[in-house]
């Protein structure tokens, strides 16, 4: 058996096995919650057979999809494969204690329970929350060295891979920079949260210039802390607000953006792609990527009704119903495409190149 073979079977491996451990963990702490906490447990519908199958053929064909652009070289066969192992598994047994804390915010419907130290001034009302009743929110240490591992069960080790989603229309949209050398290609990512998504960007293209902005200082010390300890290209990490995105008009050639948009009311989200608008250059690319919507997937709206009543998220019934593409065309996008692969919709839009920034 050649190593190509061998490193596909060793991906194959780890995805059978990460999609496993997520679904030992949520039927264990399901059990759990019906044990300790039955008042917490929200009123939701069954998913039928037939459903599931049509999750397991659509992470199939995720996966399948994944392999294969790594084949194609749009991104290292390595980046399969990278993941902080170690501290996620010194981390896991924190996400199990922490649950009875997230059973009571979910049981007494507290989800302002933002730490006394924060600044309430500093952030927009609606970011003043606990999303997925998750301890602090977004704003502490703690909560941003659970939230990768967090993600990662909850998608059944699939996270990553619909974040690499975004690199094909990357690559293909910045060939209208070709002419310009490769270091002084500038890729925004808004909302960077840890930094997995500029993580998978920088495997993609080693030599560009990298930079993320979020709202969470402490979100950006993990991603400083994964992105910039490694001997690589430093990433450029900025405190801001999508709303309003401390960079001149026309400065970036490229911005993406990984799920934020469903965390957002209305009016902000069509906020935050003017400003994206505003920041790209020209004949730059904005590749967009968050959750699938009824109107792309509706075999899953059993799915999308229940996430928002699982998880406080606030926004995500309004988002599962809104025309992104819409908000993308009032900003002032053109060539706008999107795609669908298993839980995420990416949509792609171009700056036109003849229009007044």
């Amino acid at each position: 058996m050649g190593e190509p073979n061998l490193t596909k079977l060793a991906y194959q491996t780890l995805q059978k096995g990460k999609g496993l451990a997520g679904l030992a963990h949520k039927q264990l702490s399901s059990k759990l919650l019906e044990l300790l906490a039955p008042d917490a447990i929200p009123e939701t519908k069954a998913i039928p057979s037939e459903l599931l199958k049509k999750i397991r053929s659509s992470m199939a064909s995720l996966e399948k999809l994944d392999w294969q652009e790594a084949e194609q070289g749009l991104y290292p066969k390595s980046q399969l494969f990278d993941a902080p192992w170690l501290e996620w598994a010194a981390r896991y047994p924190l996400i199990w204690l922490d649950m009875p804390s997230t059973w009571l915010r979910r049981k007494y419907k507290k989800t302002r329970e933002i730490p006394s130290k924060i600044n309430k001034e500093l952030y927009p009302d609606y970011y003043l929350q606990n999303f997925h009743h998750q301890t602090d929110g977004y704003l502490s240490d703690h909560s941003a060295e659970l939230y990768d591992l967090q993600v990662e069960i909850l998608f059944n080790g699939t996270a990553d891979s619909m974040r690499r989603r975004i690199i094909k229309p990357l690559k293909s949209g910045l060939k209208t920079f070709l002419h310009k050398p490769q270091g002084s290609i500038r890729i925004l990512d808004i909302a960077t949260g840890t930094g997995r998504t500029l993580m998978q960007i920088r495997g993609a293209f080693p030599e560009v210039e990298l930079l993320g902005i979020d709202l969470s200082g402490e979100y950006l010390r993990q991603a400083s802390h994964f992105l910039n300890s490694r001997g690589k290209k430093f990433a450029q990490l900025i405190r801001a607000n999508a709303e309003k995105i401390p960079f001149p008009n026309s400065s970036m050639q490229a911005l993406t953006c990984v799920f934020l948009l469903h965390e957002l009311p209305r009016k902000a989200r069509q906020n935050v792609i003017d400003e994206c608008w505003r920041v790209i250059e020209p004949g730059g690319v904005f590749v967009l990527a968050d959750s699938i919507q009824i109107e792309d997937s509706p075999q899953f709206s059993v799915i999308m009704e229940d996430f928002h009543k699982i998880f406080h998220e606030p926004y995500y019934n309004d988002y599962i119903h809104d025309n992104i593409k819409e908000k993308l065309i009032k900003s002032g996008f053109i060539s706008i495409t999107s795609q669908t692969h298993f839980m995420t919709r990416v949509w792609t839009a171009v700056k036109p190149s003849n229009k007044a920034n």
